[in-house]
């Protein structure tokens, strides 16, 4: 696949389909949608960034590409996507065959625009606004008042910092007055409007209220002062705002024994957006909500305050009898819509041993282009570590972004059905927009409030060409355009615009099965299908994902598999197609279809990291990689079996969100009896060292931070890697080999589920 990878390097885009299928009809029999798994800041040294603005055609506005056909005498240039002839302007005069502009390079597909017009004066700081959660016992709360000083050291000293506590109350904090610590109070349980809001917390005391029109920033009639009372620069709040959290106490109002904490997450999230919308709207901002309980108060509280009430489950969502879930999604839903239209970002920190209310927050945080990470506790290494990496701007630095907005532009006989992944309609139709809609559909253009170096979209195309009579003897072929432009507000405070524009062969016929199948990316795919079964399963009622994907891939294996009919020892896969299989064994099997001992937050959490991640991290999460590291032999890949496990191994399984360092009896019963401290048996140290190691560098480069796991055979830890492995040896199988191991489980192997297949293809 490394010819699909060369394409990502370049342009940070992948395609199920390189080759396109050319027909309505074509497309729908090859199962997988035309899609694109595009990441837009993709970083890559070898793009340009223009000092200019770029060329527009004058009827569909895209951008002048490669792909333009010019007249270089006359000066023209004919858009591949309406086909418009369009003048230069006087400053390419000196343009000819042998001096091209940048953006006619042929290998420039992807070039930067940064012109100067367009960047704000002054650049605005980016504003980052705590909203801390003080229900939680003393331990988590000093945890996280540790990880908070931190994190505020690390903030770059021209941000703006603001600060919101809650539990039984929501407390704005006024940073701007040293003297003594001050806040506001609103009452958890009460909805505020934006307008009460701003009356209470004395924005209009020095001049009267603005008659007509919404009040926001300095540009409608805020004065600087009122703003710089509650989001100061980095710099000169650092004292006030760390001797704040260093009294910050636990939430004072007592709680009866048999009742949850009185926690009003919703109305503070309410507040802390509105105090943006008010202060910097447009502006890059983010709101850092860390939450350490489930919601009880509020607008969109999850549980009620009596524990004898548990917190809802997955099966409670579907026999719709969670009573707070609708009411609560609901508020979030109104929340996200608000963010998006103020150019704002949600954050999710969840720590807690029980659920918190991700999977009703979801809504809100994907729509603004939030990160989230999920973790037991605010002293735990994927909270504290993943908080520094925000801010560290090292070679891991997440880049990010704030405020894109997203376009496309396709050829004629291409729509678009939606995007599936952080971002936000714009709802703006047009001839583009397909009438079937997936995700963020009915439109072409997005708002992505926050992007980073690693946000990925994953859009799903509609081929809307009729199969022509004539199409019927030879096959034809004729060249798409699809052209992504990205407009985002840089890190460093400058506006500008990423356009990246390809063109892939569409096929039709009955000779373009060969051109199809050398086209195909079987790993883009797979995570193409995963996206669109979670998607699936959260927005159809009685969706069967299970057998959705069977069927799809009992249908794409008898379009383009070789087979007699009625003989499944005759079939047999290119090897373009070879993996999908594996693919969708362990998708079936993964967190994101098996809802079963997962709540709902944890199935929510991991559905947003997978709708935010590029396909070689995605393709970890379906199917985790497993390494072997042993005294016969460097270390190697292995497959993700239980027969991968031997008493004198150590294996290395990266399942994405957590990595698991597992270490065969032998070995256990070695480094518990200490050789590895023996100066002869230096080999066995080395040889424990080296997964540590390469887990340490995996641990490293990643966002949110996996959870490490270091187990031994038969350990009650080992639970971690069994759960992935292929049960190939079960508790009802012959004896394993000596030193291996057995999976308890009644769940299929990935041969009977490979002959299952195959008798059913072949039919």
């Amino acid at each position: 696949m490394t010819e699909f990878m060369d394409l990502e390097t370049q342009d940070g885009i992948r395609m199920p389909w390189n080759v396109i299928p050319g027909s309505k009809q074509e497309a729908s029999n090859c199962v997988v949608p035309v899609s694109a798994i595009y990441t837009p800041l993709k970083p890559n040294n070898s793009n340009p960034v223009l000092p200019y603005a770029p060329l527009r055609c004058r009827t569909c506005r895209s951008v002048l590409n490669p792909f333009s056909t010019v007249d270089y005498l006359a000066k023209i240039w004919i858009c591949p996507f309406c086909f418009q002839r369009n003048h230069f302007p006087p400053h390419y005069s000196s343009m000819a065959e042998d001096n091209l502009p940048a953006e006619l390079f042929p290998q420039y597909t992807t070039i930067e625009y940064c012109s100067p017009v367009e960047a704000p004066i002054p650049t605005v700081p980016p504003v980052f606004l705590f909203v801390v959660d003080t229900c939680i016992i003393e331990e988590e709360l000093a945890f996280l008042k540790s990880a908070l000083s931190q994190a505020i050291d690390l903030l770059p000293d021209n941000s703006l910092v603001g600060l919101v506590t809650f539990g039984t109350f929501v407390q704005v904090h006024e940073l701007g007055f040293g003297q003594i610590p001050k806040s506001y109070v609103f009452k958890g349980s009460k909805e505020m409007t934006k307008d009460q809001i701003l009356d209470q917390m004395g924005f209009f005391s020095k001049k009267p209220k603005p008659a007509i029109g919404i009040v926001a920033g300095l540009r409608d009639g805020l004065s600087s002062e009122s703003i710089s009372r509650f989001l100061l620069p980095a710099s000169e709040c650092e004292f006030i705002l760390s001797s704040v959290l260093e009294e910050l106490q636990k939430d004072p109002w007592a709680v009866p024994t048999d009742q949850r904490s009185t926690r009003c997450t919703s109305t503070a999230l309410s507040v802390a957006a509105s105090l943006l919308g008010a202060c910097v709207p447009g502006s890059g901002a983010r709101i850092m909500a860390f939450i350490g309980g489930p919601s009880t108060e509020g607008p969109a509280a999850i549980v009620s305050k009596n524990l004898s009430d548990p917190i809802r489950s997955h099966k409670d969502l579907d026999k719709d009898s969670a009573p707070h879930y609708h009411k609560a999604v609901k508020f979030y839903d109104g929340l996200s819509k608000q963010l998006v239209n103020q150019g704002h970002v949600l954050d999710l920190f969840a720590c807690a041993l029980d659920q918190v209310g991700v999977a009703e927050l979801k809504v809100a945080v994907e729509r603004s282009g939030g990160l989230v990470v999920l973790a037991e506790s605010f002293g735990h290494s994927v909270f504290k570590d993943s908080l520094k990496h925000i801010f560290q701007s090292t070679d891991y630095d997440l880049g990010l972004s704030f405020n894109g907005i997203f376009e496309i532009n396709c050829s004629k006989d291409v729509k678009v059905q939606g995007i599936i992944g952080p971002c936000a309609s714009l709802e703006k139709k047009g001839p583009l927009c397909s009438e079937t809609v997936v995700g963020q559909g009915n439109t072409c253009a997005w708002k992505m409030c926050g992007l980073d170096k690693a946000t990925t979209l994953c859009l799903i195309f509609d081929i809307v060409k009729k199969d022509s009579p004539d199409a019927i003897g030879q096959p034809t072929s004729n060249q798409y355009y699809f052209q992504f432009l990205t407009y985002y507000q840089h890190s460093d405070g400058q506006m500008r615009l990423r356009a990246t524009t390809l063109s892939r062969r569409s096929v039709v016929g009955p000779g373009c099965m060969q051109d199809l199948v050398a086209g195909f990316d079987q790993e883009a795919a797979a995570v193409v299908m995963a996206r669109l079964v979670s998607f699936k399963m959260e927005s159809e009622a009685e969706f069967d994902p299970i057998r959705w994907l069977d069927r799809s891939l009992i249908r794409l294996c008898s379009r383009f598999g070789d087979y007699q009919k009625d003989s499944p020892s005759s079939f047999g896969l290119s090897p373009r197609f070879s993996i999908f299989p594996q693919f969708m064994f362990h998708l079936r099997r993964s967190q994101f279809v098996q809802v079963f001992n997962n709540s709902p937050d944890e199935t929510a959490y991991y559905r947003m990291i997978l709708n935010r991640e590029n396909v070689s991290n995605s393709v970890v999460m379906i199917q985790p990689s497993l390494i072997s590291y042993s005294f016969h032999s460097i270390p190697e890949p292995v497959l993700l079996d239980v027969a991968a496990i031997a008493s004198d191994r150590i294996l290395l399984l990266d399942a994405y969100f957590t990595v698991v360092v597992f270490h065969g009896v032998t070995i256990a019963q070695w480094r518990n009896a200490g050789y590895q401290n023996q100066a002869d048996h230096e080999a066995f140290a080395q040889l424990l060292r080296a997964p540590r190691d390469d887990s340490d560098a995996i641990i490293k480069e990643r966002f949110p931070v996996p959870r490490l796991v270091i187990c031994d055979q038969y350990g009650s830890q080992a639970r971690f890697l069994l759960a992935k492995l292929n049960p190939s040896a079960t508790y009802n199988s012959d004896a394993p080999p000596p030193g291996g191991d057995v999976i308890f489980t009644d769940d299929v192997s990935f041969q009977v589920f490979m002959d299952h297949l195959q008798r059913l293809v072949v039919q």
